[in-house]
Order: structure tokens, then sequence, then C-alpha cells
């Protein structure tokens, strides 16, 4: 865990259409939830608002403050449709402290652009970008980082089992990307991270690819006297 990230919001009295009213003043609106409570409608300051979103994302908890001490995650942010970065309306989740909660991390590749692979002309390709860990609220991590620096052929490849997790934390096993899987026998860990690809092949797997989807493209064009979706007879 880095640094805390704290906002400090005030009850809100103002709801539906007035709600304007408020961010016409520089307040977002929003709401707390959780077990065991009634939702709590809340406002803050929108820059920190703003904040808050950039520097916690959806795994890391957020200390509230202002009307209770909590302890929440964002759920969800409504952004403007048209003012970029603009958040309309913020959702949290309480949580408790002592108690284990699941959120997405990110993951990051150590190393990238040092690699022995990389430095002899290879590409590495990162396949899986998040992942979603299981800790107590103020143990999860920002990021999870696994390194690449010992990657050094075509083939060569880093998997989930390879990143070193902190004290407390555990990979949660959802069977995302095992759907049609033969082997039983395949867990979360075996999920391929990153590998090594020859750029010729790389190159030919992406013109393959454009080409798949230019002929699929080809078919859903219209013929004249035909009506869409009738088959030829």
């Amino acid at each position: 865990m880095g640094d805390k990230v704290t906002l400090k919001v005030d009850r809100r009295e103002i709801f539906g259409k007035k709600v304007k009213q408020l961010r016409r003043r520089g307040l977002t609106p929003g709401v707390v939830y959780g077990a065991n409570m009634e939702p709590i409608a809340i406002q803050a300051d929108a820059g920190e608002v703003v904040r808050v979103y950039a520097e916690a994302g959806k795994h890391t908890p957020v200390q509230l403050s202002g009307t209770k001490h909590r302890i929440a995650m964002i759920k969800a942010a409504e952004f403007h449709p048209i003012k970029h970065g603009v958040i309309r309306h913020i959702s949290f989740h309480a949580v408790r402290a002592d108690e284990p909660v699941v959120a997405e991390v990110p993951i990051r590749l150590a190393g990238e652009g040092e690699s022995a692979a990389e430095r002899n002309g290879l590409v590495v390709l990162q396949a899986i970008e998040k992942i979603e860990v299981k800790a107590l609220p103020m143990e999860l991590p920002e990021s999870l980082e696994v390194s690449i620096m010992n990657l050094a052929d075509a083939g060569d490849r880093v998997t989930i089992g390879d990143i070193l997790l902190p004290s407390g934390v555990e990979i949660v096993d959802n069977d995302d990307g095992r759907e049609g899987t033969a082997d039983d026998n395949v867990t979360v860990k075996d999920l391929v991270v990153a590998s090594v690809y020859e750029p010729a092949a790389l190159e030919a797997a992406n013109e393959a690819a454009a080409g798949e989807s230019t002929s699929a493209d080809a078919e859903d064009i219209p013929v004249e006297g035909e009506k869409p979706g009738a088959e030829a007879e």
C-alpha cells in the first residue's frame, strides 16, 4: 500500500434535479452504501473527487471523513459525457478494516524494454493487464509486478504464478480466461501474463487477423435486390 487516500465528505440534503445546484458550486454528489447500513447521500469538493478517483481507482481503499470515519472502495463514477475528466456522481462501498475484500489491480511488467529478448530485437507482449486479488482493505496493493528480465527467446513467457505476492494478498481464481480449456488441472497461476514473439511472426498473425476481419465485413455488405438477412436459394 502507498500513502492513504482520504476524502472529506458532507451529508447531502439536495436530491434529484436540484443536484445541479451542487455542481454549480463545485461539489460532486455521491452515495455510500454497504452491508448492515442505510445508504448515505454525500457531497464532496469536485476537484478532490477527481483526485481521489485518479489515486485510488477501484482497487485502493479511500478513508472518508466528515460525517463519520469510514473505509470505502469506489464502486462507480459517472463522468460528464462532454466535459473531459468531470465526475458527475460517485458511489462508494463501505468495507470493514478487518474483513478481506476482492479488488481488481493492475499488473506491471518489471524490466520492460530491458529484457534480453527485447535487446535481441524480439517483442514482449502483455496478455493480462489486471487481476482480481483478495486482501484486507488496507493491505490491497496498488499494483502487482512480475519481472520479464529473464525472458530471452521466442516462446518464453511469465505467468500469474511468477508474481511475488505481498504478505496477506492472494489471487482470486474465478476461471477467467480458461473457458473451454481441456485440461482441468489448469489454474489461475498457469495463465500467461506476457510472452516473447518474433517480430515477423507477430506481423503475420496481425495481417491474418486483419484479413479475417475484412472478410467478415465483406459478408455484411448488402447486395442490391437482396433483403438483409435473406439467404440465397
